[in-house]
């Protein structure tokens, strides 16, 4: 499971505090206000913030103190962090190593791993040739050659329209299940959070609510929640 305890990250007036767990597997959708700490919990758990105090573990092995490529995460941002001159078949490949020196087995892996998302006949194509949900597709590539057990996402299908931002899920809903990640997904739209149909973090004001289940939160009689669904 993913267990932070006692969690205190920030400085001056904000600090975000969180203590909550979930299990191996799970698939959990963030929600909150604008500004209430949704990317620096993402941020912690990835590494790339300094916490104040507190712990992260996952599968009751400490991780507080790794260093984020020694961590058990992929993150995924809105703009996926491509390396524009670079190739399809690159931009996966650096997933498994930054200087893309790969043997045979890592190469086959990064084919396997595009295959998987449907775009083997666009490896030689740059993200730039690319739509917006093929973009989308070749993110995910990189998070398969990765095989870390945890993907954090931060509102990575924003400004993809309706049906496109669907399917995305959809397909981030199977490749959990088959390669057996466990899900933290920012998201404004409650929409992908009843998509999901599992659990609720909400973060308001810096304070992280226990993971709940998508009924309870939509029925939540808390004022904060009812205010953020606009009830």
């Amino acid at each position: 499971m993913l267990c932070v305890r006692n969690l205190r990250v920030g400085y001056d007036q904000f600090v975000l505090k969180a203590d909550f767990y979930f299990e191996e597997g799970s698939l959990v959708s963030i929600l909150g206000p604008s500004g209430a700490g949704k990317t620096t919990l993402i941020n912690s758990i990835a590494g790339f913030l300094k916490i104040n105090s507190g712990s992260i573990r996952w599968k009751k092995e400490d991780i507080t103190k790794l260093p984020p490529g020694e961590r058990p995460v992929s993150i995924l941002f809105q703009d996926y962090n491509f390396f524009s001159h670079l190739t399809v078949e690159k931009n996966v490949s650096i997933g498994i190593k930054p200087d893309l020196r790969l043997n045979s087995i890592e190469r086959e892996k990064v084919f396997q791993a595009i295959k998987k998302v449907g775009l083997n006949k666009y490896t030689n194509k740059k993200p730039s040739e690319l739509s917006g949900g093929q973009r989308t597709r070749i993110a995910l590539a990189r998070v398969i050659v990765r095989s870390k057990p945890l993907l954090l996402l931060d509102e990575a299908f924003l400004g993809l329209e309706p049906a496109l931002r669907l399917e995305m899920l959809e397909l981030i809903m199977e490749m959990a299940y088959k390669e057996n990640i466990t899900l933290l997904m920012i998201t404004h739209d409650i929409k992908d959070a009843i998509k999901l149909n599992q659990q609720i973090i909400f973060v308001n004001e810096g304070k992280v609510n226990c993971p709940i289940h998508i009924s309870k939160f939509l029925n939540s009689s808390d004022d904060k929640i009812r205010k953020y669904l606009g009830r």
